[in-house]
């Protein structure tokens, strides 16, 4: 299989987790609410946890790894920016919360894709709280309309979960 064909599967498999997570989120996961209107306390301290916990993986702006669409040796696709480049914003609110606290690999596998994740846990480095606070910082930094978008993939997700 050719290199690019490899990384638009991947990405493929990555959008069609979002819209299988839409409908079901894993056993134990939790709502992330992550607030478009953070206070500066809040994106402070996400910014700080941010370069703490993710930037040396992600960038210290957020630029993500080089060629982040293209798989390594091992088959893990590179650390993807989190910038309005990327396709964090393309993802619900809970999604991004439990990607970051179960680990890729256990979020996925949970909706049944199978894609060889490298996004590590956190559940156990950070709170719920500090997950959200890292998730608003993140969002802040994308332009309005990545934002809206995001927000409006987070409505449907929500809305979808209801009973």
């Amino acid at each position: 299989m050719k290199p690019i064909h490899l990384a638009s599967f991947a990405v493929a498999i990555i959008a069609l987790a979002a819209v299988v997570y839409a409908v079901r989120a894993p056993s134990g996961s939790v709502s992330a609410g992550a607030s478009a209107s953070a206070s500066e306390a809040t994106l402070a301290q996400g910014q700080a946890l941010y370069q703490e916990n993710c930037a040396s993986c992600h960038g210290k702006s957020l630029e993500g790894q080089p060629n982040w669409r293209e798989p390594d040796a091992d088959g893990r696709l590179p650390a993807p920016p989190h910038d309005e480049t990327g396709h964090t914003w393309h993802h619900p609110d809970s999604m991004l919360f439990n990607y970051t606290k179960f680990g890729g690999q256990a979020t996925l596998a949970a909706l049944g894709v199978e894609l060889n994740s490298g996004m590590p846990a956190f559940g156990e480095q950070l709170t719920d709280d500090q997950i959200r606070s890292i998730l608003d910082y993140i969002k802040s930094t994308w332009p309005a309309r990545a934002r809206a978008a995001q927000a409006e993939r987070t409505r449907a997700d929500e809305e979808a979960q209801k009973p």
